[in-house]
């Protein structure tokens, strides 16, 4: 197994779900960020999705959250980021043997996807039991739904300590009775579902990401750049 290579799952779900008519789908710099992370550590990044296809949530377009270096990362065309996202894989083109680290990128997309994503899931639990590390992001978590720890047969998150997007969050961005009529259950809904200890930040928007043995998990956009910080130095120990 390569020392040096990363599987960064993306969401395959790219549809209409907020209340202004935008799509949902991968958030961008919850792909970019760790992205750039693992490629400076001299990590081979490779990007999967359940269906091999991707879209962008179109909110994380705006200029909020996407600027500077990222902005132009972005949108050349021929950035390491670009030239890797054009190769993505779907998970039969996947031998979770090469790689030491799977990284759950997210966006709201995941809440659809994720959990029915069994090809993903599958490739998570082997890289698990290989001694990897699976790390997740914001909604990343959601991967977690359904993920069993192939050593003992149980849930993989079961009496582990996350975290992910909070519920205060959905609310503040005004989500939160779309993700209930639309049945989608969120990361602190999964922690409870699961027995994990949920760790909320102190604030929805900090930098906040916590490891748990190979596990490691980060709250929100802010938070993608230290969640792979964290699964590096995981993988070290």
């Amino acid at each position: 197994m390569s020392p040096k290579k990363v599987l960064l799952a993306l969401t395959s779900y790219n549809d209409v779900f907020y209340s202004d008519g935008s799509k949902t789908g991968v958030f961008v710099v919850e792909a970019l960020h760790p992205f750039n992370t693992f490629r400076k550590e001299g990590f081979e990044v490779d990007f999967v999705s359940e269906t091999g296809k991707f879209g962008w949530d179109e909110h994380s377009l705006a200029r909020d959250f996407l600027n500077g270096q990222d902005r132009v990362d972005f949108e050349n065309k021929s950035s390491d980021f670009n030239m890797a996202l054009a190769k993505v894989k779907t998970p039969k083109e996947v031998n979770s043997d090469e790689y030491k680290i799977f990284f759950a990128s997210a966006g709201h997309g995941t809440l659809f996807d994720y959990p029915k994503a069994k090809d993903l899931q599958d490739i998570a639990s082997e890289v698990y039991a290989n001694g990897g590390v699976i790390a997740a992001v914001c909604h990343g978590p959601a991967i977690f739904d359904g993920l069993t720890d192939k050593k003992t047969g149980k849930p993989l998150i079961e009496g582990k300590s996350i975290t992910g997007f909070t519920d205060i969050g959905e609310t503040i961005l005004g989500v939160d009775n779309i993700l209930k009529a639309k049945d989608l259950a969120t990361v602190e809904d999964i922690a409870k579902k699961y027995g994990a200890k949920y760790l909320a930040p102190i604030g929805p928007w900090d930098d906040y990401s916590i490891t748990d043995g190979k596990l490691v998990t980060g709250v929100n956009p802010a938070s993608a750049h230290s969640t792979a910080v964290r699964s590096i130095n995981a993988l070290k120990k």
